[in-house]
């Protein structure tokens, strides 16, 4: 396993993906001031965000049906607990964006190579105690589903 979003795991029978990009942001506003710099104030934490990029081999590694189920679990809207392979819980994400190019077709018209993109974003706001109630929620979008 290299991560799981709710019940969702990538790994080579699934999904793997080449690249983990995060970047975070912190916000700061300016207040002008005369004859000096803009003083700063510290807002708190801003954005944080995951971009998972890789390539789909159908023949080798992967499942074109994992695209369809991360589709199917950003339509539910619902927020996703995230878990590196190694047990760190990264908190809640939701699933902002997806979006894959396929080429190299056989002759039904399947896909030999297909480069994906999922883009997280987390919303939890940094308090991982609400992850218990999450975790009983994202399981019931889940059986519905199924």
């Amino acid at each position: 396993m290299m991560l799981a979003l709710g019940m969702f795991v990538f790994s080579l029978p699934t999904l793997a993906y080449q690249e983990l990009q995060r970047e975070t942001a912190w916000r700061h506003a300016a207040n002008n001031r005369v004859g000096l710099n803009p003083a700063l104030q510290f807002l708190g934490r801003g954005d944080d965000t995951i971009t998972l990029p890789g390539v789909l081999l159908p023949e080798l590694a992967g499942a074109v049906l994992s695209l369809d189920a991360l589709r199917q679990m950003a339509d539910t809207g619902a927020a996703w607990p995230l878990v590196e392979g190694t047990g760190r819980l990264l908190g809640l994400w939701v699933i902002e964006g997806m979006s894959d190019k396929r080429t190299l077709f056989f002759r039904d018209g399947a896909a030999r190579r297909i480069e994906f993109s999922l883009s997280l974003r987390r919303v939890d706001d940094g308090q991982l105690d609400a992850l218990g109630s999450a975790l009983g929620t994202g399981l019931d979008v889940l059986r519905g589903l199924l």
